[in-house]
């Protein structure tokens, strides 16, 4: 999740919320592409979650990249969360996920070389420890109270929250982990034809991606739980935002229904402030009950945008939030992906072609389906295989007129469109097999 946000100053007019979006407006030569992903850490031996303090942990892990590698560190009320190096950072998850939000690169051979650094200085500062780090969507044996939690006054306040509003969140806070990718967009017919796409084919992503079909020692009747999760969260910030699909949507559009959504915090000097279930428009107005008086500045609006969490969410890019987390080339497939269907206008109108035909419970039955069946699941008369296969070879296309090659890591998903089996399909497989019911090897066949 987001650290605090430095959007700027007073807002002085309501304007200026849409244009800190119409500010993302780029052109194609500027285009670049933001991998972030985030992993389990764990202990090898009890296969217990890796905690916060201690000689193995995730604060000596973070102190270690510090010191050997050269990233600055990140501080919360003097404690280490986060790191950052070179357009790119390292955070906490609520749990101790531990994500790297890549850098803004020009292909996705570039994002794979980060990939493969970023774990290769993991390795080199846990070598000896005894610990390892899980490619999964969803943690498969750990229960909540087993769970670290992360010294981050954000997630304090989101965890009582969570409780309140949905059934799952603090699910999806301590035990779930994803892989996404950020993409840029030119204008704002650009935004509203590439977040379209992007919401009608999250469940292609969430299929082609599902890796966690077990949760609690058990398989969970899903091959993406962590998708699952996302369903019974807080509908008042997530889902298939039907309303992207209407006439007149833009950056306004988008921004009434950001200000529709509760806040949860404001961040001043260092401290989260609870403003847990109250409005950003009371905000604007100088009424917010957390704050009486105060207004809000740019960098609050940046934050409150980071607390609603779409299928697909628009900041000053897109983020494409469909996918678990899975094994070094998954990660690296999903930018493929996703960059084959928008990164070249022949590709992304016929992607708007293939979808344009669903309506909102179409999209919404596919993601369900997704999470439940993965490619053997289907809504609305579409059937998913078809829907992915028809996407990957799209993006496939779209790859080739780039002309850099970037099409090769698209292999995991060709892969699966052949057999049918997507990394929880062969990890299930292996479970009914030759594990004999037991999750212990699911340790290594995941190690990233």
């Amino acid at each position: 999740m987001s650290i605090p946000q430095n959007g700027g100053g007073p807002i002085e007019s309501f304007d200026q919320l849409a244009g800190m979006m119409e500010s993302g407006c780029k052109p194609r030569a500027d285009w670049r592409i933001g991998t972030e992903h985030e992993k389990f850490g764990f202990l090898e031996g009890s296969r217990a979650p890796l905690p916060y303090d201690g000689p193995r942990s995730i604060k000596a892990l973070l102190e270690g990249l510090r010191d050997r590698f050269g990233w600055a560190e990140v501080l919360e009320q003097g404690k280490i969360i986060g790191l950052s190096r070179n357009g790119a950072s390292v955070s906490l998850e609520p749990g101790g996920q531990f994500e790297l939000s890549g850098a803004p690169l020009v292909d996705t051979h570039a994002v794979k070389a980060e990939l493969e650094n970023h774990l290769a200085e993991v390795r080199a500062v846990t070598e000896g420890w005894g610990v390892g780090f899980l490619g999964l969507g969803a943690a498969p044996e750990w229960h909540h109270d087993e769970m670290p939690v992360m010294p981050k006054g954000r997630y304090r306040l989101m965890t009582d929250y969570m409780g309140r509003v949905g059934t799952h969140g603090t699910q999806m806070m301590y035990r779930t982990s994803t892989v996404q990718v950020n993409l840029d967009y030119a204008s704002e017919a650009d935004m509203v034809q590439k977040l379209r796409v992007a919401l009608a084919l999250q469940p292609v992503a969430t299929a082609l991606f599902a890796s966690s079909p077990f949760f609690e020692g058990k398989p969970n009747g899903h091959k993406s739980w962590r998708s699952r999760i996302w369903r019974d969260l807080d509908a008042s910030r997530t889902g298939m935002l039907p309303f992207a699909f209407e006439p007149g949507m833009g950056f306004q559009r988008y921004v009434d229904w950001v200000l529709d959504v509760p806040m949860y915090f404001v961040y001043r000097d260092g401290h989260y402030i609870n403003a847990l279930g109250q409005s950003f428009r009371a905000f604007l107005r100088g009424e917010l009950p957390a704050l009486p008086g105060e207004k809000p500045t740019l960098s609050d609006w940046a934050d409150h945008m980071t607390t609603v969490f779409p299928e697909a969410r628009v900041k000053k890019y897109i983020e494409m939030r469909g996918a678990d987390v899975g094994d070094a080339a998954h990660i690296v497939a999903l930018p493929a992906f996703w960059v084959g269907l928008t990164y070249d206008q022949t590709a992304l109108d016929a992607a708007w072609d293939l979808v344009k035909g669903f309506d909102a419970a179409t999209r919404e039955g596919l993601r369900v389906a997704a999470s439940v069946k993965g490619l053997q699941g289907e809504a609305g008369g579409v059937k998913l295989m078809d829907l992915a296969r028809a996407a990957v070879a799209l993006s496939q296309a779209g790859l080739v007129a780039r002309g850099l090659g970037e099409e090769v890591h698209l292999a995991p998903l060709m892969e699966s469109l052949e057999t049918g089996q997507t990394q929880a399909d062969r990890y299930l497989a292996a479970w009914q097999g030759p594990w004999k019911g037991s999750l212990a090897p699911l340790y290594q066949a995941a190690r990233l």
